[in-house]
């Protein structure tokens, strides 16, 4: 294949240099409902309000338009991630401070992920929630359905989630509050990428 890299003239110490702050990439991972897209909004609002440079990349948004040909298999589920890995490093050589929220249920998938991107630039941020607190909490009425068969290769319910064992950062959303999570994320964050603003 006659496939070159194209910098443009422009590098990743240039971009940084200019913004203020290193890119980075935080993978969030938990189950559905566990509170990733909550946690990532708030992560996301606080970035903007310190003009950091950053993009979310949501599950159910990746899955309805670039990967959406990626079906709920080991092997979708496999590419998926594999793709948006490549996104995530791609938005990092530019930057970026990318937030990555998607269940990501297999210790496999989450170390791929980390391998794409680097190590030295990625952190895995667990949230935390047990399947009957996500089950009570349930916003978009999956588990139900999955408990009816009416979805299949459901999470925690028809298809596994190993829970990670070396998480950069675990947010424990059933038994902590979602302010004193997203306090500690946000810290977590700004202290990643060398930014000195405060969160209050």
């Amino acid at each position: 294949m006659n496939l070159i890299d194209n910098s443009y003239d422009l590098d990743r110490n240039e971009f940084e240099k200019v913004q203020g702050h290193k890119g980075y990439v935080l993978w969030f991972t938990g189950l559905s409902g566990s509170g990733k897209s909550t946690l990532c909004s708030q992560l996301a609002k606080a970035l903007f309000a310190a003009s950091i440079r950053f993009i979310v990349l949501d599950g159910d948004h990746i899955r309805k338009g670039l990967n959406k040909d990626c079906d709920f298999s080991r092997n979708g589920r496999d590419e998926n991630l594999r793709r948006v890995a490549e996104l995530a490093k791609f938005l990092l050589q530019q930057g970026h401070v990318v937030l990555c929220s998607f269940i990501s249920p297999l210790d496999a998938q989450r170390k791929m992920a980390c391998k794409i991107i680097g190590e030295n630039d990625f952190s895995l941020i667990y949230v935390k929630a047990s399947i009957a607190t996500c089950e009570n909490r349930d916003p978009k009425d999956l588990y139900s359905r999955a408990r009816l068969g009416q979805i299949e290769n459901f999470t925690g319910i028809s298809s596994p989630y190993e829970e990670p064992q070396e998480a950069s950062l675990k947010l424990d959303t059933e038994n902590s509050s979602i302010n004193d999570c997203s306090h500690e994320l946000v810290q977590f964050c700004l202290e990643k990428i060398g930014h000195a603003v405060e969160f209050v």
